[in-house]
């Protein structure tokens, strides 16, 4: 069955009728004899447009002839697309296998298929969307919760972009998974509210030596230049920088060349390849949850934070600070 919906209509207001067969015989007649349209209208007791309209749609090559608008008419009624109803007890059913982690495209199929009842995938979304922002639960049992999947195939360079000249992570040496050596970073943000600013987070693997900063805009070239700006103080401690495969790291290239340090990228959706910056983050969150808009927060409110970070003794440092640690390797290597 096929449920049909008409919006309700104000009891004042005109309602639109369609042109009856015998109208398109009295149109086909009117207009042989040259009368106007705006005359055949006020003879049928229409508008002129509607008069105007069924000339402009129904015209063939050989002119207007009421068959043939009768029968054009009637093909594009069939072919209309129906809007269904919503009724409660159609919503209760499709939230019933929605919660039964149907996904929508099933739920419409299912519908079709064994109700006689048509309804588009895209409405249910569209019913989904709506039932959230009133405060509701059903996205919750969408299997992406609405996010768009990405094909996790290696091969085919999944994630955020695409990076020109990108060297992947199993080019790095063998040294920097050891953290045997003070040296090799790791770089991420950590994005505001709505995409509102966000921090450039970078940590060295070895001392767990946290710098950051804030930035309004999270485009290749002003991280990049943060990322400069962020580890030039540490020229001889920058050996390596492994990343992950967002555009923003796009000019890689030049912070190869400023800092005289090479840059790899993890596999897509392989976090954990850059485990410590994760975990820094983390941290990170504990100041400044997700719903941060990072252009409110002050730089100097950061730098408090980082400096923090590095106060904080650390169990697998041996209770020793990475502030300590990488201050005691700068004065080595400047010796």
């Amino acid at each position: 069955m096929l449920i049909a919906f008409s919006p309700a209509r104000d009891a004042t207001m005109k309602t639109y009728k369609q042109l009856t067969y015998e109208q398109r015989c009295q149109i086909y007649a009117l207009s042989k004899t040259g009368m106007s349209q705006n005359k055949i209208a006020k003879q049928l007791k229409v508008s002129q447009s509607t008069i105007s309209r069924e000339f402009s749609r129904n015209t063939g090559k050989r002119g207007y002839r009421f068959k043939q608008a009768q029968t054009s008419t009637d093909t594009r009624r069939l072919a209309a697309c129906k809007t269904i109803k919503m009724t409660t007890a159609l919503i209760a059913l499709i939230e019933s296998k929605l919660t039964a982690r149907w996904s929508p495209e099933q739920v419409s199929g299912w519908l079709r298929e064994d109700q006689s009842i048509d309804i588009s995938y895209e409405t249910i979304y569209q019913h989904i969307w709506s039932d959230k922002k009133s405060g509701g639960y059903l996205f919750q049992y969408l299997r992406r919760r609405g996010k768009a999947y990405q094909s996790r195939s290696k091969d085919k360079q999944a994630g955020r972009g695409f990076i020109k000249s990108r060297i992947s992570i199993d080019e790095r040496p063998d040294v920097v998974d050891d953290k045997s050596r003070v040296g090799d970073w790791e770089i991420d943000l950590v994005i505001g509210k709505g995409h509102s600013g966000a921090l450039v987070t970078i940590v060295e693997r070895k001392t767990s030596f946290t710098v950051s900063t804030r930035i309004d805009d999270k485009s290749a070239k002003t991280v990049t230049a943060a990322t400069m700006a962020l580890l030039a103080p540490f020229k001889g401690a920058v050996l390596t920088i492994t990343a992950d495969n967002g555009k923003e790291l796009a000019y890689h290239e030049q912070m190869t060349e400023s800092l005289k340090c090479d840059v790899y990228f993890a596999d897509p959706y392989c976090s954990w390849q850059r485990g410590l910056n994760e975990n820094t983050n983390g941290l990170l969150r504990q100041y400044w949850p997700k719903s941060t808009d990072f252009k409110k927060v002050s730089q100097s409110a950061i730098w408090d934070v980082i400096v923090n970070l590095n106060d904080r003794l650390r169990k697998k440092l041996n209770y020793k600070t990475p502030a300590k640690l990488m201050a005691e390797y700068m004065v080595a290597i400047a010796a």
